[in-house]
């Protein structure tokens, strides 16, 4: 399925398009791009947004900003209620020119769902302040720091893997499992593994568990189902991530 463009995103004279949609659980948006920069938000729903170099968990306290001409695919994790804001390009070069993963504050929440929502023609200042506004706060939002990298897509046995682990990160699926269902040896894909990435699977698995667990702490699920459904005791998951980011679970999820 293709995400088609709003019709006018071509009119160089408005600044910014917004875009609202409603997508269900499983649906598989395939890779595509816009002239525009995209600000991708779902007000409720995970998503997983794929890039060429990487994969990235997005839940509703979270956004994804697109530059123009960056390919992405989206994997719709749960029913999402999709908010999206273009910005002409002229705009876009006001802010980054790589994609960026942002965390989306009460403020920033409300002036993306009200620039959705609101008509341009019947209030124009009005809305052209919201633009004004909301950039400010795109440009200050604090990044997020988890990213995965994803191979290039040449090895289709490399990318089923990935893709598989994304789907069940699970560590109670061996390496061998997925070796067996991608069609090749353990040896082979491991070798591949850390030739497209610069990792080993199991540092590579580590940090998909991460993005997982992180977009279901800020959701607000509680530490031991995280641990169980990454196939952890909680006592090992939270000793993983404190390892990992510096601060129990528990304390990242109150600070997020």
């Amino acid at each position: 399925m293709a995400l088609a463009a709003p019709p006018d995103l071509t009119d160089t004279a408005i600044p910014v398009q917004p875009l609202a949609r409603t997508y269900p659980r499983g649906l598989y948006i395939e890779p595509h791009q816009h002239v525009w920069g995209q600000v991708l938000y779902a007000s409720s729903g995970v998503m997983w947004v794929e890039t060429p170099r990487e994969a990235l968990l997005v839940p509703p306290q979270r956004a994804v900003w697109l530059p123009p001409g960056v390919e992405h695919g989206i994997r719709v994790v749960s029913d999402l209620e999709m908010r999206n804001i273009y910005l002409r390009p002229a705009i876009a070069l006001t802010l980054e020119k790589t994609v960026q993963v942002f965390e989306v504050g009460s403020l920033l929440r409300e002036l993306i769902i009200s620039l959705v929502a609101l008509d341009r023609e019947a209030e124009p200042d009005y809305y052209d302040a919201l633009v004004n506004l909301a950039l400010l706060e795109l440009a200050r939002a604090r990044r997020s720091l988890i990213r995965i990298p994803m191979p290039d897509g040449a090895d289709r046995r490399l990318m089923n893997l990935c893709q598989a682990v994304i789907d069940e990160p699970s560590l109670d699926i061996p390496f061998e499992q997925h070796a067996e269902s991608a069609g090749a040896s353990v040896r082979t894909l491991a070798r591949l593994f850390r030739a497209a990435l610069g990792m080993g699977f199991a540092e590579w698995r580590r940090q998909v568990q991460l993005a997982t667990a992180v977009a279901s702490l800020i959701q607000g699920q509680a530490v031991s189902s995280i641990a169980h459904r990454l196939g952890y005791s909680p006592s090992s998951f939270s000793d993983m991530f404190r390892r990992e980011l510096g601060v129990a679970p528990s304390q990242y999820g109150m600070g997020s």
